[in-house]
């Protein structure tokens, strides 16, 4: 018997209707959600490709011809910083014949195409196109690099794929208030940690965004939170593509207990000098913004069951002039790399729990209202 059989209406929104009721009343989504080729499919074409989506910090590049290369959603990009020092995103494929230009990171004056040499400048341009002079009408100025949207935020890069989407302060909504007294502009990036994990994106996102399983999954490294997240933890009022917590708690989120760290970050007051901030932008853009440090979780979705996870490490920068800054920031570093590994390991349970055959739709604890917010901004746009 297959209790977990995908529907050939997959976006009816009847069979998601459990999904819309109140958070007491409500299922969790069909486990093909997070199994499925048509849904994953639909989801890149209703959200990935119309969203604006995180890809990292302008810090990675900070000189003129820094560039770096990935993938989003199977599409080859490359992100630069141009002469004139204004950070850009092309479509990594060469405009004579479509192979990839660029690999990796680097440094760069110009890009070669490494099959027949056409080079494009920093701006995309084409810079020479050998042994085309015989080709009729060829205009080189129509044939640079296409340019995909990019717009930046203190410090973080955001590209959108979609020529007619609101720009980013608009989809960001109140967001970029929210979170102003971290001064992320005069934050660095230190460190980024790739890990490629085998579950759904969904299922990372939705962990991120709620403390229900630290009693379990961290309950020997930050279950220290756990308490006082019960006691000040509460989901914040939203305007824009994002949800977000606040939680007091005693001393830095981004520690173990007993080890020590850096200052309270000058800008913060209040409440703020005394818990964590931690704001998801849809669809899969984590943040925690506690009193000393920040960290991100950027999700770069693979398939229905496979995500890349880049953990990126945010200090101020007059931390990194500190005599001490090496030693102590390695207790940060030992924080972040226990706890992921045990998030890693969690959701990768859980996918291949939710493969199963007998899987079922499941109840959502109060402990979890995001995770079911979350649920409802997906079947927004899928539906």
């Amino acid at each position: 018997m297959i209790l977990n059989r995908e529907p050939q209406d997959l976006f009816d929104p009847a069979l998601y209707a459990n999904v819309r009721k109140p958070l007491a009343e409500a299922e969790t989504l069909p486990p093909w959600c997070y199994t499925s080729d048509r849904f994953y499919q639909r989801e890149v074409e209703r959200i990935f490709l119309k969203v604006w989506n995180f890809i990292g910090r302008a810090d990675r590049i900070p000189n003129p011809g820094d560039y770096f290369t990935l993938e989003f959603t199977g599409i080859p990009l490359i992100i630069v910083r141009g002469d004139d020092g204004k950070v850009r995103a092309f479509a990594n494929s060469c405009r004579h014949r479509g192979a990839l230009i660029a690999m990796g990171e680097g440094r760069c004056r110009a890009f070669k195409c490494p099959y027949h040499s056409w080079a494009f400048g920093l701006d995309g341009q084409l810079l020479s196109a050998p042994s085309m002079e015989k080709t009729a009408n060829f205009d080189p100025a129509e044939y640079g690099l296409i340019e995909v949207r990019l717009e930046s935020w203190g410090g973080f890069i955001f590209v959108n794929f979609d020529p007619d989407a609101p720009d980013l302060t608009t989809y960001l909504g109140d967001f970029t208030e929210r979170v102003a007294p971290y001064n992320f502009e005069d934050m660095v990036c230190v460190r980024r940690t790739e890990y490629t994990i085998d579950c759904n994106w969904k299922i990372y996102v939705e962990n991120a965004k709620e403390a229900y399983h630290i009693g379990t999954v961290h309950r020997n490294t930050i279950n220290r939170y756990a308490s006082a997240k019960s006691a000040g933890y509460r989901v914040q009022d939203t305007a824009g593509n994002y949800c977000s917590t606040f939680s007091m708690h005693d001393g830095s989120m981004a520690l173990l207990k007993g080890d020590k760290g850096f200052p309270v970050i000058s800008t913060l007051m209040g409440d703020l000098r005394g818990g964590t901030t931690a704001p998801l932008i849809y669809p899969s853009t984590y943040l925690a913004c506690t009193i000393d440090c920040a960290w991100y979780l950027e999700i770069h979705p693979l398939g229905p069951r496979r995500m890349k996870l880049i953990h990126g490490a945010l200090f101020p920068k007059d931390n990194l002039a500190r005599k001490d800054f090496e030693e102590s920031v390695r207790n940060y570093y030992r924080r972040w790399d226990i706890t992921t590994e045990e998030d890693n390991v969690a959701c990768e349970l859980q996918q291949r729990g939710l493969d199963s055959p007998f899987a079922l739709p499941g109840r959502f604890s109060h402990r979890e209202p995001l995770v079911r917010d979350i649920d409802n901004w997906v079947l927004d746009q899928v539906l």
